[in-house]
């Protein structure tokens, strides 16, 4: 679906459903029909739908929850679309990955069945939901059926009613990392309980460590054969940057202008050694077909829509910069050696900046900016998107040539 009719789905069917639901658990509570929380977790379910560079986020939450509750069986429910990015972490058995199909209302309303039933089947007793102030996870949440249910919730903060029927309400704390917020869930379920909020922890402490592949001779040659497929000039040379210069549908004011990326690439093509991969999936290849023309050179490659999940990250790992809008690429690539240069525009970098060493981040810090958040869906009213129309092409040129030349992060 589209994203803001679901948006407006989730709002306008979303807040009465969550109160009706709100309801029937008060008066369940009232007549003894709910089971209490469960002391130990057996088998819990993570929440995240849509976001799939959010998954990369959520890896140390996974991984505490592991450590936290060794015999546990972890779950997961996203979207069909968002699967990839979770298998690629590695931490999850697939069999145990649920989704739904967002394609159409249709088939989300059956894929929201086919999980009600599973979630029984296999008995899930905790579930956390990752998402901010969402409904339908919010929903989703409760008809799992399970006694323990972990989410951010509301407290004295107006709108972002998501019903009331939660087991342990963490506070949403937009000031810290996203994975932050995503392992507060995960502590709330040792925390004493009867505390408000349920999470008063100190965080200097807590590990953001992602899981990390390993680009074989043979998955090189692969990638190395497919880039010179396209652009036989890539044989000889010896630096790969990469350029992601698309953020979704979903996001649309995060993208930096397609002139930038264009004179960017013009300017690191003087470097005799270098060429420059545009990637993305097939429905970006216009964007990429107009850098691809303004730059007029055979050391640009379009790859757009021509990697698996797995061939990105090969790509990426034998990489050594990505320029990439704030988007799924730049935490994809946390699992890699590149090095990631990030610009931010509409949210802010210290929510979610890359969890790895090898990043910069590149922002304008207008004050309008962020104006992206749960708070309001993540959907913005600007209609010109001057954080990131902002960012001079010399400043990312000469990080992107710093990087190059190995000089460090934060050097």
């Amino acid at each position: 679906m589209e994203p803001n009719t679901m948006r407006r789905i989730d709002f306008w069917v979303g807040v009465p459903l969550c109160f009706v639901v709100t309801l029937a658990h008060r008066l369940g509570q009232w007549l003894g029909g709910t089971r209490p929380p469960q002391d130990q977790p057996k088998r819990v379910l993570f929440i995240q739908l849509a976001e799939m560079g959010t998954m990369v986020v959520a890896a140390p939450a996974l991984r505490k929850a592991r450590e936290l509750f060794p015999d546990a069986t972890l779950h997961f429910l996203c979207f069909d679309q968002a699967r990839p990015s979770l298998e690629m972490l590695g931490i999850l058995d697939p069999n145990d990955i649920l989704t739904i199909d967002s394609r159409s209302l249709s088939s989300v309303l059956r894929g929201t069945l086919a999980f009600m039933r599973s979630a029984r089947q296999r008995r899930i007793d905790t579930v956390i939901n990752l998402e901010s102030f969402v409904r339908f996870s919010s929903l989703l949440s409760y008809v799992a059926g399970a006694p323990t249910r972990v989410g951010f919730h509301r407290f004295t903060q107006e709108g972002l009613y998501t019903g009331d029927f939660l087991t342990h309400r963490v506070l949403y704390n937009p000031h810290v990392h996203a994975a932050t917020t995503f392992l507060d869930l995960v502590h709330a379920l040792v925390e004493p309980p009867g505390q408000i909020p349920s999470v008063k922890r100190a965080y200097a402490d807590d590990s953001y460590a992602v899981p990390t592949i390993t680009t074989d001779a043979a998955a090189e040659r692969a990638i190395r054969g497919k880039l010179v497929g396209h652009a036989p000039e890539a044989a000889t040379a010896r630096r790969i940057v990469v350029l992601n210069p698309n953020a979704s549908n979903r996001f649309p004011m995060r993208r930096l202008p397609l002139d930038s990326y264009a004179e960017l690439a013009s300017r690191l093509l003087e470097d005799p050694d270098l060429c420059i991969v545009i990637t993305g999936v097939a429905s970006e290849k216009p964007d990429a077909r107009y850098i691809v023309e303004r730059v007029r050179s055979p050391r640009v490659i379009d790859m757009t829509g021509e990697t698996t999940m797995t061939e990105l990250l090969h790509l990426f790992d034998i990489a050594q910069v990505l320029v990439t809008n704030d988007s799924g690429p730049a935490h994809f690539a946390c699992l890699t050696r590149v090095h990631v240069i990030v610009c931010f525009g509409p949210e802010h970098p210290d929510r979610y900046r890359p969890l790895t060493p090898r990043s910069d981040v590149v922002h304008t810090r207008l004050s309008c900016s962020p104006c992206v958040s749960p708070f309001n869906q993540r959907l913005t009213s600007c209609n010109d998107n001057q954080c990131l129309k902002r960012v001079r092409v010399d400043d990312v040129y000469a990080l992107v040539r710093r990087r190059l030349d190995g000089t460090p992060a934060g050097a």
